[in-house]
Order: C-alpha cells, then structure tokens, then sequence
C-alpha cells in the first residue's frame, strides 16, 4: 500500500470514528494570535505545503486549545507547515485569509462564523487557486463560499438533540445563552433548542469578559424564576454559569455545549447535567490532513457533503472516560 493510500485509509478510519458519535456539539466564547507550528511524524514542512489555519478563536477560550492540538498532530503526521491566525473581528478574520492568500500558502482552514462577511477574502482564496475547507461554523454557507469540504457538527441538529433532552426532562422556560453577536452557529443551536422546547428564550452576553457574562446572567436569574434550564454555548460560559447561579440561589439546571477540563469535572459532581460535544480536535485533525490529501492526491473527503464531528452527549454514563482527554486537550 502506498504512503498516500496509507494516509487515506488512517484520514477515512478517523472521520467514521468521528461519526459514530452522532448517537447523542462550539465553538467558544473568548487579539488576534500567531502559532506557527508543524506539529510526532514528519519534519515541518517535508511534504513541501504550507497550511493556513484561520478561526475566530477570542482569547482565553479553551475550545481553541483542542482545534490547534488537533491540527498540529495532522501537521507532524503529514509533514505540513502550520500558521495559525485568529481574531474574534470577522472584518480582521477577513484581512487574516487575505494575508494568508497573499503569502501563497498552499492550502487554507478556516472556520466560517460570519460567511458574509469572509465571502470576499474566500473568493480571493479560490480565485488564486488556493484550496480551502471550513471548520467548525458554516456548515449551511461553506460550498456557497467555495470551500470544498467542512468538518464540522449539525448545529440545528445538535440545539433540536439537545433541547429534545431538557423536554423530555420536564424543562419549559430554558434561557440560551448567546456569547458572540452575529455567530451563525450559535444562533442555530438556539433556534435547534427552541425547535423542541418553544418556551425557550435567547439572551445575549458578551463572551469575551467574564465578569460581565456573571453579572448578566445573575441579573437574568435574580428577576425570572420560572427559568428552569440554562443552556450555555461554549464550556467557559458555563463556568461563568455556575457562578451566576449561586449568586442569584437559582434551582434552573444547566447544560452546555463543549467541554474543557473544569466542565468536564462539573458533569462528573453532578453539576453540570450533560454537554453537547462536537471534538474540536477531530475539527483541527481533519481540516489538515484533508487539505493535505487533496493538495496531495486529489481527495475530496465527504464526496460533497459535510463530514460530521458530533453532536455527542457527554454525560454521567460515559464522563469517566473522557474526563482524562480534557486535560490533554485532545477531547
């Protein structure tokens, strides 16, 4: 079997695993940063391809930690050299994929949030020949786009699972809480969890300051008793959660989308009722090695259609498991 053939089989063996987790999904909330890594197999840069990886990652957000891991393992495994760019900005997310085609990088991963907004600095990406795939957000904009493939969770899928759960539990006034204005995928799920549970109702906050995302939501909590369930976004607003809801002595429940190690431990003591896991490693693995196949070998990985990634349930029955993957950002 051939190198390529071999790298194939390992990239298909890695998106079917993906997909069993469909049984039971984030992007974060949290300056733009630069990590240019390759990142256990080959040398950086030894199959001669520079990648680009580009995201909407706010600082301090934990989610974004599982998507470079991932990615940085696709590079060291493929022999890739890896940029990474990010800012919160869709405006600056847009310079971000200009300069990265401008730089003539061979390939580019970027997760599509705000598509309007990046639809021109995409069109630039293809016009000049650059394959691009998109990641994480965008699942219903990214062929409008160009992008050839997505890896990525059904995010109306994963809001209508989960708000199917919370119905079945009895929840009848559920707040969803938005973290970033103007997030496609947000506000899906939200409408996903509506789609089940009507009595759902959206609040917004701004996820890139904790203490305001505490001091809203206590407020929120403190006048309307009658929310029993709080669905949060991403694994550091429902921390933030946590602490609103001791502040304003509020019996709601809550469950999250995404998990890092703190939310992970929460599940465990019972704190938090379950997340909705979408792998941003599996994410960040596959944007690369896929890029890398089709630059390589003319793969297109989907045959068209997005490869999913979650939704999966994170719970009490499975939460020994994958408690000790958290802490190395690889779930």
């Amino acid at each position: 079997m051939t190198l390529s053939r071999i790298r194939g089989a390992r990239l298909l063996a890695l998106a079917a695993v993906a997909a069993l987790g469909l049984t039971a999904c984030s992007e974060g909330g949290r300056q733009a940063t630069n990590d240019n890594s390759g990142g256990g197999g080959n040398a950086a840069g030894s199959s001669g391809y520079t990648i680009a990886m580009i995201t909407h990652e706010t600082p301090g957000d934990t989610f974004w930690d599982k998507i470079k891991s991932g990615a940085q393992q696709a590079a060291k495994d493929e022999g890739v050299t890896l940029k990474y760019s990010n800012d919160p900005d869709a405006s600056k997310q847009a310079v971000l994929i200009q300069n990265a085609v401008d730089s003539k990088v061979s390939g580019i991963a970027t997760t599509l949030v705000t598509p309007d907004a990046l639809a021109g600095s995409v069109k630039a990406a293809t016009d000049a020949k650059i394959p691009v795939v998109g990641f994480n957000s965008g699942i219903d904009q990214y062929q409008r786009l160009g992008a050839l493939m997505y890896f990525g969770s059904d995010e109306n899928l994963a809001g209508s699972t989960a708000g199917k759960r919370i119905g079945e539990a009895g929840a009848k006034h559920p707040l969803c809480v938005i973290q970033a204005a103007g997030s496609v995928a947000l506000e899906a799920r939200c409408a996903g969890v509506k789609s089940a549970v009507p009595g759902t109702e959206n609040l917004q906050v701004n996820g890139a300051d904790d203490s305001s995302v505490v001091s809203t939501l206590q407020a929120k909590l403190s006048q309307d008793k009658s929310i029993d369930y709080i669905v949060t976004l991403g694994a550091p607003i429902a921390v933030d959660a946590l602490k609103a809801m001791d502040a304003a002595a509020s019996k709601a429940k809550l469950i999250t989308f995404d998990l890092n190690a703190e939310v992970a431990q929460r599940i465990q003591d019972g704190k938090v009722e379950f997340s909705i896991d979408q792998q941003p490693y599996v994410q960040g693995y596959l944007a690369v090695s896929a890029l890398y196949l089709n630059l390589k070998n003319g793969n297109d990985m989907g045959g068209g259609k997005p490869v999913l990634t979650g939704p999966s349930f994170v719970d009490k029955s499975n939460i020994d498991k994958i408690l000790p993957f958290t802490k190395t950002n690889t779930r």
